[in-house]
């Protein structure tokens, strides 16, 4: 259950009210008291935390193991007092490796490509999520030397972009979203302290 007194010193919240975009949450928000909960990408992926919001509300959030807290997620609704705490994530892009120009040229050219292209991310030890013929990998370093590792290998068939990852979140399984986004927040973590970006 979540706890609906704002004034209280903590607000334990258990389950996700609603999403601020969806039903008639964006008119009930509209005129109400909203308090912003703000997550980094990896802090959205854990089903346990305690933090303080935008307004200094400490919140204790206990979810089902396996749910993720996504941008927008109502925390808290208090009708009476016509308030709200609503998360607020903050994703790094995500590059997006398109793998379906390989589809119609020879087995074993596409083969050599795609191992090619494994070759590539794993010495750069970046993460990345296979999910068909897309390759997710989160913005580890500068987006700058990404795109020139991708335009120095020039990977025959295969093309590229960065997206927002918000924009990725909903094709991706829990266990995913967490592998992509919390091992790009570690991986950067390694890179600050080793003197890199």
């Amino acid at each position: 259950m979540t706890t609906t007194d704002t004034d209280e010193a903590l607000v334990r919240v258990d389950t996700v009210v609603g999403r601020a975009a969806d039903g008639g949450w964006p008119g009930r928000l509209e005129s109400a008291r909203v308090d912003v909960l703000r997550l980094d990408q990896a802090e959205a992926q854990k089903s346990r935390l305690r933090k303080i919001t935008e307004g200094g509300v400490e919140v204790a959030i206990s979810l089902d193991r396996g749910m993720q807290l996504r941008d927008g997620d109502i925390l808290l609704w208090d009708e009476a007092r016509g308030a709200a705490i609503v998360a607020r994530v903050d994703l790094n892009e995500v590059l997006v490796i398109d793998l379906s120009g390989l589809l119609g040229r020879p087995p074993e050219r596409s083969m050599t490509t795609c191992v090619e292209l494994g070759h590539a991310l794993g010495n750069q030890h970046w993460p990345a999520v296979v999910k068909g013929t897309r390759v997710y990998v989160p913005l580890a370093v500068a987006r700058a030397v990404m795109a020139s590792v991708m335009k120095t290998h020039a990977f025959e068939g295969v093309t590229y972009e960065f997206v927002p990852g918000a924009d990725v979140v909903p094709h991706l399984m829990p266990h995913e979203a967490r592998r992509l986004f919390g091992a790009a927040e570690g991986h950067r973590h390694d890179d600050a302290r080793g003197g890199g970006p």
